[in-house]
């Protein structure tokens, strides 16, 4: 598991412990944690718009679903990614093909958001 992976179980942990915290929020303070030292990786956007995503339609277990991120394209890559794992777990082993798969030929290198779906499918905190 990545360190963006281990941001998203850490920020779903600190929702499910006080309900009061944001996705945003949580985000923002389990990043803060993983990356003290790293202004640029706690800022990084599409690792972090993926778990909003996520959150958004309700995809993670504990978290309601609400208006998360602006993000169309990392929310549409952390659904279509989710997906493909629910229909072929196996692809948890290869985050490159998984991602191949949603670029579907296009020319793209995925910046983290196959680490934040694949950690939390992996650790069973998705729907």
């Amino acid at each position: 598991m990545g360190k963006f992976g281990q941001v998203a179980i850490s920020a779903t942990n600190r929702i499910l412990e006080n309900r009061n915290l944001t996705p945003r929020s949580a985000w923002q303070a389990a990043a803060q944690s993983a990356f003290p030292d790293s202004a640029s990786s706690r800022a990084k956007g599409c690792p972090r718009n993926a778990y909003l995503g996520l959150c958004e339609m309700g995809e993670i277990i504990g978290v309601p679903s609400g208006q998360y991120t602006n993000s169309q394209a990392n929310k549409r890559y952390a659904l279509m990614a989710l997906e493909l794992l629910r229909q072929n777990p196996e692809l948890k082993t290869n985050k490159q093909l998984l991602w191949q798969k949603i670029m579907a030929g296009e020319q793209k290198q995925h910046n983290q958001q196959m680490d934040v779906v694949i950690s939390l499918f992996d650790s069973g905190m998705t729907r």
